[in-house]
């Protein structure tokens, strides 16, 4: 029983240790920036302060800080408060506005601000450093304690990093449970990209429609679904290894995007193409709304219907399954044409995402979408593996890097960790295959 359970839910236990873990490591004091503490900060400076004192709302540049600001502003002018001075930018800007007030000999009453902008020298010593203003509040929404990991905003980054590795990873898991390989899939996101592109670009480039888009978006997924056929053909007729012959369609995709673009990337895309990577629907993210879509058709497909059983038992057994009725060589073009669609939608989102199309996108992808297979319990010997456990190894993988980005571990270090990770979930498919842990143990070599 217990190892039926962990078989089945240990990856979803994994995941959840890792988040209860970074959800810890990175614990510390937050300031809302959000439209309840903007108005918990107008209620406190309409009770403390008169309509006509000289207030700031100062935010960062590209920080949260900064709408904060200019939505406090906002809300305080409607209020009355007049004499009410927007700042965002850095420090310098902050400066430049103080010392505009002296000059001017108004009186500083507050400085309204959150976030990291509360750590600014400029800030800390504004007593000192302007002894007019030694009377100034400086006002910031009460603090909390809460993780930056389970900040809104970083579980986004988390789910929008997986996203073409998890879609992508679709196809891959079909081609893995048949005992395959499919290296191509990294060129084949910059094949579909610059194809896309590139139509779009012909079609009337900006000001070029959503159907225009649209119609880029498919001619780019067919061609690799072509490519990805061809493959798929050769390792099915021909018995070439899948190794092979996808490093092959690997180097010859990514050379055929580079020689269509001439080394370039393209700009001159449609005002519509960002609607799919960075558009909403509802506030939910477009990709995470396609995302749950494919995933939900490709765990029914896989479980429910004549050609995933098919799928299984070539990966179990080819010979069996060819004795058995099963068109094996149809089934094996038939996961590679998939995966290379697959391939092809995820270089549309990333396409859509970037907002260009360019022909060295997609490097070292393969190896991420092969790692979230397997740590999602595919077993490289084929023949079992699961659709849903794959969304749990993209999952994985992304939040093992997102937590090392936000604890500020280099680069090499999480090649390192990521590299560790993926051998032990090997070794635990072996594991697994060879009837649990002692069975693999007692293996002799």
């Amino acid at each position: 029983m217990t190892r039926k359970l962990l078989s089945d839910y240990g990856m979803v236990l994994v995941l959840i240790v890792l988040c209860v873990l970074f959800s810890v490591l990175t614990l510390k004091e937050q300031t809302p920036e959000d439209s309840a503490a903007v108005a918990r900060l107008i209620e406190q400076i309409n009770s403390e302060f008169k309509k006509s004192d000289i207030i700031l709302a100062v935010g960062a540049v590209n920080k949260d800080s900064a709408p904060f600001a200019e939505k406090l502003g906002e809300e305080l002018g409607k209020k009355g408060f007049g004499n009410t001075q927007v700042v965002v930018g850095t420090p310098r800007d902050l400066r430049l506005a103080l010392d505009d007030i002296g000059a001017k000999g108004g009186r500083l009453a507050a400085i309204a601000t959150s976030g990291n902008v509360t750590k600014w020298p400029m800030i800390e010593l504004i007593g000192e450093k302007y002894p007019e203003f030694s009377g100034c509040k400086v006002l910031v929404p009460e603090s909390y304690i809460w993780p930056d990991f389970l900040k809104r905003s970083n579980l986004l980054a988390i789910v929008d990093r997986i996203v073409v590795i998890a879609v992508i990873a679709i196809g891959m898991t079909m081609v893995i449970i048949t005992a395959g390989i499919d290296l191509s899939v990294g060129s084949l996101i910059a094949l579909s990209a610059v194809i896309s592109t590139l139509l779009m670009k012909k079609m009337g480039g900006l000001q070029a429609s959503g159907w225009i888009v649209l119609v880029g978006f498919l001619a780019g997924i067919l061609s690799c679904g072509i490519v990805g056929g061809l493959g798929g053909f050769l390792v099915a007729r021909f018995k070439v290894a899948p190794f092979i012959t996808t490093l092959g369609v690997m180097m010859m995709a990514r050379g055929l995007a580079f020689m269509i673009t001439g080394g370039f990337s393209i700009y001159q895309v449609p005002k519509a193409l960002p609607w799919l990577g960075q558009g909403r629907s509802l506030g939910i993210p477009n990709t995470v709304v396609l995302l749950v879509v494919l995933y939900a058709a490709a765990h029914i497909f896989m479980a429910h219907t004549r050609l995933g059983r098919y799928i299984y038992a070539v990966g179990g057994n080819k010979e069996a399954a060819r004795l058995s009725g099963v068109p094996v060589k149809s089934v094996i073009v038939f996961v590679y044409v998939i995966s290379s669609l697959a391939a092809g939608l995820g270089g549309c989102i990333q396409t859509s995402q970037l907002n260009t199309g360019a022909p060295n996108i997609g490097v070292m992808y393969e190896l991420y979408v092969i790692a979230a297979v397997v740590v999602g319990g595919t077993s490289l010997s084929g023949g079992s593996g699961r659709i849903l456990g794959t969304l749990i190894g993209a999952f994985i993988i992304s939040v093992i890097q997102n937590g090392m980005n936000l604890l500020g571990i280099e680069s090499y270090t999480q090649q390192v960790v990521l590299g560790a990770v993926i051998l032990g979930a090997v070794l635990l498919d072996k594991a697994r295959s060879g009837g649990g842990l002692p069975g693999f143990l007692r293996k002799k070599v």
